[in-house]
């Protein structure tokens, strides 16, 4: 046919930049330094640590992909990946945290004007002004188009009324991102708006009392007679419910990867046990039984790995699959994160299920990832849609 073929040495579309690397070592070292030596006793004693969060914000991790001209680091969704597994390794209720709070100034940074970037999103990438996001209600979760917390216009304010559940940070944030009803029935009446910590009626509920995740407090956000200034809306009214879909995107990949990272400290806890331990007469690293379900943990994370990159690649470029990829990539890295780490528990025996080992706390802070940011049936739902519409 006249066409010249020659061969070129292949790139690798997985290969990370030198960059990329030194910014994932820093992490974990911080994760290591900072984060694991406490999380046994931040679980148990309900502790939030804001402390060390402001620390985190001090190397750039509560604004990853915000502009770096309102004080982000303006990173890659690619690059938020990379940092959120390696946090997460060493605990992944605080890394969840972060990445909670990174789609909320990433909400605000994409969809807020100029004077309110300049106004929240500084505080907020420093971690001196933490972030909750404010979707889910009582009787709302799956269902989020359905939601009933309302804002009513009163000249220059809206008023707000309504209950909101299972937000995280809530009680500690400074900066709320709230979903609440403005027009009609269904996700066209929604309007998305920023409420402020400690504005007048705006209360909280108990810390709930949860299985895992107990480093960060859980509380209903109540809205009672809220007046917000209409300067505090995100966008144009009716288009909040696009806002909260467009922010879970990445939250669901940030989810993903914190899965991940929580995973891999389980298998990395494990490659040591087995190693150590003997039975019978052998190390249990000889046991071709453990080896074989070790390299099938190390199979599952490595896969499930490989298509959150592919997802966050997508999202950084706009692929039109993007949603699709973000809820494939979420629904197989938290199954296998959860699977994984409730193995590495079975390999402990009866050590796995004893709080100083750290294993039943990852299992427990994992379970919930197959749970938030969409649940994984819904995930299926989203991905069937787009197959069933191609």
């Amino acid at each position: 046919m006249g066409v010249s073929i020659t061969a070129s040495a292949p790139v690798s579309p997985f290969e990370l930049t030198e960059d990329q690397r030194a910014i994932q070592e820093t992490v974990r070292e911080f994760a290591a330094e900072q984060l694991a030596p406490n999380a046994i006793e931040w679980d148990q004693q309900k502790h939030f640590p804001v402390d060390v969060l402001r620390a985190a914000g001090g190397l750039g991790l509560g604004g990853v992909y915000v502009d770096d001209a309102v004080g982000g680091s303006g990173l890659s969704r690619f690059d938020s990946v990379l940092i959120f597994e390696a946090l997460a390794t060493g605990d992944p209720s605080i890394a969840a945290y972060v990445s909670i709070h990174n789609m909320v100034a990433g909400m605000i940074d994409r969809f807020g004007d100029d004077e309110q970037r300049r106004r929240w999103l500084p505080g907020m990438c420093s971690m001196e002004r933490l972030g909750s996001y404010c979707l889910t209600e009582p009787g709302a979760g799956s269902d989020a188009a359905a939601l009933q917390t309302r804002a009513v216009r009163d000249g220059d304010h809206y008023v707000l009324d309504g209950v909101k559940q299972f937000i995280s940070g809530s009680g500690d944030s400074d900066v709320y991102v709230v979903m609440a009803r403005t027009g009609e029935q269904g996700p066209r009446g929604i309007s998305t708006f920023v409420v402020e910590g400690g504005t007048d009626g705006l209360s909280f509920g108990p810390n709930e009392k949860k299985m895992g995740w107990n480093a960060q407090p859980t509380r209903q956000v109540i809205f009672e007679g809220v007046r917000v200034p209409v300067a505090n809306r995100l966008g144009a009214e009716g288009i909040g419910f696009k806002i909260a879909m467009a922010g879970l995107d990445g939250g669901r990949l940030s989810i993903a990867a914190c899965s991940l990272g929580g995973a891999q400290a389980a298998l990395d806890k494990s490659l040591g046990y087995v190693r150590e331990r003997s039975a019978f007469g052998s190390k249990l690293s000889e046991f071709q039984v453990l080896q074989f379900k070790l390299a099938d943990m190390a199979t599952e994370l490595e896969a499930a790995r490989t298509l959150l990159w592919r997802a966050a690649w997508a999202l950084d470029v706009g692929d039109p699959a993007a949603t699709r990829l973000c809820a494939m990539a979420k629904r197989l890295a938290t199954d296998a994160g959860f699977s994984v780490a409730n193995e590495a528990l079975q390999i402990h025996g009866g050590y796995g299920y004893l709080a100083e080992y750290g294993l039943e706390k990852i299992v427990r802070d994992l379970r919930v990832h197959q749970i938030l940011e969409g649940t994984n049936e819904i995930m299926r739902l989203i991905i069937s849609r787009g197959l069933l519409a191609a």
